[in-house]
């Protein structure tokens, strides 16, 4: 445990607060930084926990207390040595189109919203936020809370929940992090301050620079300039690390017709080439980056029929919109490229309901009666309640364990199932070269991974291929959070984090014109 005192420059070495890490973009860095610095606090004898007022995202998990959150609180939750749980992401939003997501609040499914009705329930939700930070920080030593999107979105900040909206409400210290690699950063760091009006602009601390390649003296100029233009400290420059890419936290991450991961030679003599349908409404999009970690065997997105021609398996996904990707797959020829592929198909969760013969929906797209692919003999059917479970069982004789989040309900299966329970019932199918199943995290299970990568080479003719012996994926995502908290070790300025926790934003920062300034008319 950090020991109560202070150092011999008068910094305080205890934390006793929160801070919140907001990012000029989405998919600055926000999710990482956090990740880091609860793994850099874990190291130090912290108990840290993390915090996201509100999520947009289908990537999700099951908590241990029942109800589901992002998938980036559960990394985070991990880089703490915790469980997840529904306190670390109170507020989930779940897109199923472009005008309407679910709500999920501490876990549970609440309804759906518009972008407009969902502000009217802002204020109802932040009480919630609020009493949810409040018995963290009782519980914890720090808690470090991540924004959303950007705290500049002036548009959203009058009942912003999230960003400085919350910030404000909670005393909260702000550090703000901006992507290099995309280009701009300093007018980036420099436009999100300005945005923010005055009383906003007191709790802003300091940025972070994200993604840096090459010599940090070459930054020195404009990370001075900008310490003069803002009166504020750019407090690390974290280098690119190309080994961090488990676990992205936006789906969009996942581009298409990109190799993903950063595949290294088979053991065997030949390569296992996978094909992942990249739906317009993906979920759980990280259930293949298992897949991509073992040796010989190359994941990519596609979106178009052709890219499965060559491919040796085909993973139709998750979906937050299953009838409506089902459709789009239509439109686009893959469903045809779907039903001839000659070789192995595995369908996750939506991407099962896909493959069977029928789905009946009257509560996501409430299309009603509507025909699946047909692969697979399974007919589905939406329940009004979601299924959320932590399940395990075996498969292809191994033991496994994986996460449920879905509607759909199996009503007819004549297959004999992928997993079998542990009071034998069957979960899934499997017949012949396809299988489905329900169970998210299920590749996440290192033997069975291992068993199914030598089915899949069966059903392709990839007889050269040869599953590595010794991949061990919770091994190498918790090295990628080591990773994390050595980037925050070497590269942050740990004296001035500390202190944002222990005495929160310094006072008389100046404000930075135009400081939200009302709008020209």
């Amino acid at each position: 445990m950090m020991s109560a005192g202070t150092d011999n420059e008068g910094v305080l070495r205890t934390v006793s607060g929160a801070l919140l890490i907001a990012g000029t973009t989405s998919d600055a860095g926000k999710s990482v930084l956090v990740a880091g610095l609860c793994r850099w606090l874990a190291r130090e004898g912290v108990r840290v926990a993390p915090f996201k007022a509100q999520n947009m995202s289908n990537n999700s998990v099951v908590a241990r207390d029942g109800g589901e959150i992002g998938r980036a609180q559960a990394l985070q939750a991990a880089a703490c040595g915790l469980e997840p749980s529904v306190r670390f992401n109170p507020v989930l939003l779940k897109p199923g189109g472009d005008r309407s997501s679910q709500v999920v609040v501490l876990g549970k499914a609440v309804g759906e919203v518009s972008a407009l009705s969902y502000r009217e329930r802002k204020a109802g939700l932040m009480t919630t936020v609020l009493s949810t930070l409040d018995g963290l920080r009782a519980d914890y030593e720090a808690v470090v809370c991540e924004g959303a999107g950007s705290p500049a979105e002036i548009n959203l900040r009058a009942d912003d929940i999230a960003n400085m909206g919350l910030a404000r409400a909670a005393n909260l210290p702000v550090l703000v992090v901006g992507d290099i690699d995309r280009g701009g950063v300093f007018a980036h760091l420099f436009g999100t301050l300005a945005l923010l009006d005055p009383a906003d602009q007191a709790l802003v601390a300091g940025f972070v620079v994200n993604k840096f390649r090459g010599d940090p003296a070459l930054l020195e100029p404009g990370l001075g300039q900008l310490r003069a233009l803002t009166g504020r400290p750019v407090l690390g420059v974290l280098p690119w690390r190309e080994e961090l890419w488990l676990d992205a936290e936006d789906s969009l991450s996942y581009a298409a017709d990109g190799v993903l991961g950063r595949p290294s030679p088979p053991h065997g003599d030949q390569w296992l080439r996978v094909a992942v349908v990249r739906l317009p409404r993906i979920s759980n999009a990280t259930d293949v980056e298992a897949l991509a970690c073992e040796p010989g065997v190359s994941v990519r997105f596609v979106t178009e029929p052709s890219r499965l021609a060559d491919a040796d398996l085909v993973i139709v996904p998750g979906s937050k919109a299953t009838v409506e990707d089902l459709k789009w797959l239509r439109a686009n020829g893959l469903a045809d490229a779907i039903v001839r592929h000659d070789g192995p198909v595995l369908g996750i969760c939506g991407g099962f309901q896909m493959l069977g013969r029928t789905i009946e929906d009257a509560v996501e797209s409430k299309a009603g009666a509507v025909d699946g692919l047909g692969v697979l003999d399974v007919d589905i059917r939406f329940a009004p309640d979601k299924t959320l479970s932590r399940p395990h069982g075996e498969a292809f004789g191994e033991p496994v364990h994986g996460y449920e989040i879905h509607h759909g309900r199996v009503t007819r299966n004549p297959h004999p199932g992928l997993v079998t329970l542990p009071d034998g019932t069957p979960e899934g199918a499997l017949s012949g070269r396809v299988a489905g199943t329900h169970w998210h995290g299920l590749l996440e299970n290192d033997a069975f991974r291992r068993g199914f990568l030598r089915w899949a080479a069966g059903h392709a003719g990839r007889e050269g291929f040869t599953p590595a012996p010794d991949t061990d994926f919770a091994g190498r995502r918790a090295a990628q959070l080591d990773l994390l908290g050595d980037l925050v070790a070497d590269h942050l300025d740990l004296d001035a984090v500390r202190a944002l926790l222990a005495r929160g934003a310094p006072p008389g920062l100046p404000v930075v014109p135009p400081a939200g300034a009302p709008p020209i008319t």
